[in-house]
């Protein structure tokens, strides 16, 4: 499989939606208090458009599969980015494409300046946490920012070293 990761476009909305509300019903995840409920998740192109986001879709002849992507973190010091709405396909997944994935939302974040990447998770996702710790995330004991996600109980942080 050839696959390409690329910036979001508008006609991307309605697949990476999906793709991302998808995961939280395969999963049995809560509906509130996660991304599911953002009201970002419906227009993403547009909710990743100012300076400092970026967000990033998988794609394979065409085909959106996944995406993943970067943003200040809300209420935060603007040092401090968050890894926001990271879905894959199931179709795609343990093939590596998540970590590539993260690498390119990681070297943007390097690029635009920020100093530390935070997440939010749910430990029913396994495979991404496992993905997250290999890449150098560590877990905290309290929430950062102001994300709305009030169910997601794991919390994540990396220092991005150049």
């Amino acid at each position: 499989m050839s696959v390409i990761i690329r910036k979001i476009e508008p006609t991307d909305n309605p697949i990476i939606e999906q793709v991302i509300k998808s995961v939280f019903h395969e999963y049995k995840l809560p509906l509130t208090g996660t991304a599911y409920a953002d009201m970002e998740t419906s227009s993403m192109y547009e909710s990743y458009q100012q300076k400092g986001a970026v967000y990033f879709v998988l794609t394979e002849k065409d085909t959106v599969l996944g995406g993943g992507g970067i943003k200040t973190l809300n209420h935060s010091d603007n040092s401090v980015c968050e890894l926001r709405k990271m879905y894959l396909d199931p179709g795609v997944r343990g093939k590596g494409y998540g970590r590539l994935l993260l690498e390119s939302c990681l070297d943007f974040a390097r690029e635009a300046g920020y100093k530390q990447c935070y997440l939010e998770t749910l430990p029913e996702l396994q495979a991404a946490i496992h993905l997250y710790e290999k890449k150098g995330f560590k877990h905290t004991n309290t929430a950062l920012g102001s994300t709305g996600h009030s169910s997601c109980n794991i919390w994540m942080i990396k220092n991005l070293n150049k």
